[in-house]
């Protein structure tokens, strides 16, 4: 009895170690292409062979990615850099530890062959779960005036006529609207990278106070998700078959073609526009960018500073 109980309790404490040893990781949504880098690293074992254990956990429709690492359900999560910068504002210290997205990949589009800027006091559809610090800059800054809608996932209060113009990402309902037959132009899309608003997006961050005591954990965790998205730029269509995998495991509503149009957007976006590129670093001019743009519109009661973000070298 003595060496069953014994046992037990060592089975116990070892599953607890390992459990610890795991660093869970939140991305921003459900299964798509935009976190494919990740879905790789953890398919061709880039993580193990970093000797780093990663469990990826894709929030709810109603529990935000910052929800869960503020809980302590997840030690890295997915952020915008204009989200990130919000919540240290608010009181959680945050570390960049891996930089995707360089470019940004919000526009507006209206119902009507007819600039967005046009369609003062519109009403436009914004997503309810947040990403919608820079769309309230803009609003704030050119005056216009919108009566925001917010929508959980899907564009069918635009498409049904409802909304004025609406809110979307160059990789995900902009193609979504495609599908659906709305006429894209460079009249009725706005692309906020194009008139001053070009802040990065796609940052992994954890906490302050986790990143500290696990530093060299970080460090390997975000070299093999690199090594995930670099893997996936040199073979798309391989990375693609991962990604459809955890769209079908998890029942997303979704298909191939969007995918694959999401996936080559995403590393679009991942190019910095002046190296050509994929840098996977937080830029400082970005942050800076982003600081003026959010303490204009007064979402900031401070700066956040790029020292403050950014992993140790």
């Amino acid at each position: 009895m003595r060496l069953w109980v014994a046992a037990a309790v060592i089975s116990v404490c070892t599953s607890a170690s390992a459990e610890e040893d795991t660093i869970v990781f939140t991305p921003q949504w459900k299964p798509q292409a935009q976190f494919a880098g990740y879905y790789v690293a953890e398919a061709k074992g880039f993580y193990r062979e970093a000797g780093v254990k990663v469990r990826i956990q894709h929030p709810t429709g109603t529990q935000s990615s910052i929800s869960y690492l503020r809980d302590g359900e997840c030690q890295a999560a997915m952020f915008q850099l204009s989200q990130a910068m919000e919540i240290v504002d608010n009181g959680t210290p945050l570390v960049n530890i891996l930089q995707t997205s360089m470019n940004n990949a919000m526009v507006i589009v209206s119902a009507t062959d007819r600039s967005p800027l046009t369609l003062k006091g519109a009403r436009v559809g914004i997503w309810s779960v947040g990403f919608w610090q820079l769309a309230v800059c803009m609003n704030i800054r050119e005056r216009m005036d919108y009566q925001w809608v917010r929508f959980a996932q899907n564009m069918n209060l635009f498409i049904s006529g409802v909304l004025d113009a609406t809110v979307a990402m160059s990789y995900n309902e902009y193609y979504q609207l495609m599908q659906a037959g709305i006429k894209m132009t460079d009249k009725n899309v706005y692309r906020f990278c194009d008139h001053g608003y070009n802040v990065q997006e796609d940052g992994v961050y954890m906490t302050r106070n986790f990143y500290e005591a696990h530093k060299e954990q970080a460090r390997r965790f975000a070299q093999a998700s690199r090594r995930g998205w670099e893997w996936a730029a040199a073979h798309p269509e391989e990375a693609l078959d991962i990604v459809m995998q955890y769209v079908e495991q998890h029942a997303v509503a979704t298909n191939r073609v969007l995918q694959r149009l999401m996936l080559k957007e995403v590393l679009r976006l991942q190019l910095d526009r002046h190296s050509k590129k994929r840098e996977f670093r937080l830029r400082p001019d970005m942050v800076q960018l982003a600081n003026k743009l959010m303490t204009e519109c007064r979402m900031l009661s401070r700066e956040i500073t790029y020292e403050e973000l950014k992993a140790d070298e």
